[in-house]
């Protein structure tokens, strides 16, 4: 018997437990005390192997879930992004300014908490605010919700919520996340971000990423390898934030929408690190 447990910790996470239960035995099907018992025991390896096709499924069925979320929920969403941006950039030792520069977008990914089956599969939702203009150089304009998943970025968070941040480096690297979605490390090249106000960030690792990625947790800020995940536009957030349908970039490109007082914090942290006048290509 499986029993599938799922409990909402965040508006950001939809934690998902799978224990499994066979007759006659314990956890991971060992054998029963009594040989006379004549229930169908499951092998350990059987146990395993099913434990990970339940937990892809159920990613999934998390998304889909998460989805069906409320304004007000998108609006906390917008406004835990900014909290987490704002914050990051008050410490001593944050992201580059000369990096902020050149990004084409911004996403902050915030309160992500590690799945509970046990194979690194977490699922995060925050959001992303780009240059507007077709060449990115414009001001930081309104958000797209975003979803970041799956991956082996689910090793790298424990029981604490984890913050993510990520600069999209290139037009390349934006324009392919603003249509699909984006493995990071195979679609698009990532690497680990560096801190600090002198920073060396014009290495040959840093110039060729299309990605930088950064994680705060437990109040410790640092550039963290988020490869193999999958970041991609929640749609269903945008939707709910907007109103109506609206895809990403339509948000970025087309400017069909405002941006929402919610993302205001965000925003002006973000023109305040960044200005127009010095976003570079």
């Amino acid at each position: 018997m499986v029993i599938v447990e799922f409990a909402r910790r965040e508006p950001e996470v939809l934690k998902i437990s799978i224990d499994f239960v066979t007759k006659g035995g314990s956890e991971y099907g060992q054998h029963p005390s009594s040989p006379l018992d004549g229930g169908k025991i499951m092998s350990r390896t059987t146990s395993r192997v099913l434990t990970a096709t339940l937990a892809i499924a159920l990613i999934g069925l998390a998304v889909r879930v998460s989805a069906a979320d409320t304004k007000d929920t998108e609006d906390k969403r917008l406004r835990n992004s900014g909290r987490v941006l704002s914050e990051i950039m008050n410490m001593p030792d944050n992201i580059p300014h000369d990096l902020l520069d050149r990004a084409r977008c911004v996403v902050v990914i915030p309160s992500v908490l590690k799945a509970a089956f046990g194979v690194g599969g977490s699922y995060g939702r925050g959001a992303m605010v780009c240059r507007t203009g077709p060449d990115f150089k414009g001001a930081w304009g309104a958000p797209s919700m975003m979803a970041l998943e799956g991956g082996s970025f689910g090793f790298q968070i424990g029981g604490q919520a984890t913050d993510f941040v990520l600069l999209l480096m290139n037009d390349r690297a934006a324009h392919s996340l603003l249509h699909s979605k984006v493995k990071l490390g195979a679609d698009a090249s990532a690497a680990a971000g560096p801190v600090g106000r002198t920073a060396e960030a014009d290495t040959d690792a840093y110039m060729r990423a299309e990605i930088l990625t950064y994680s705060r947790s437990r109040g410790a800020f640092a550039g963290v390898s988020l490869e193999g995940a999958t970041l991609h536009p929640d749609n269903g957030g945008n939707a709910a934030l907007y109103g109506h349908g609206v895809s990403a970039q339509d948000i970025v490109f087309k400017g069909t929408v405002q941006p929402p007082q919610a993302a205001s914090e965000m925003i002006s942290v973000l023109q305040k690190a960044s200005p127009q006048e010095r976003a570079q290509r």
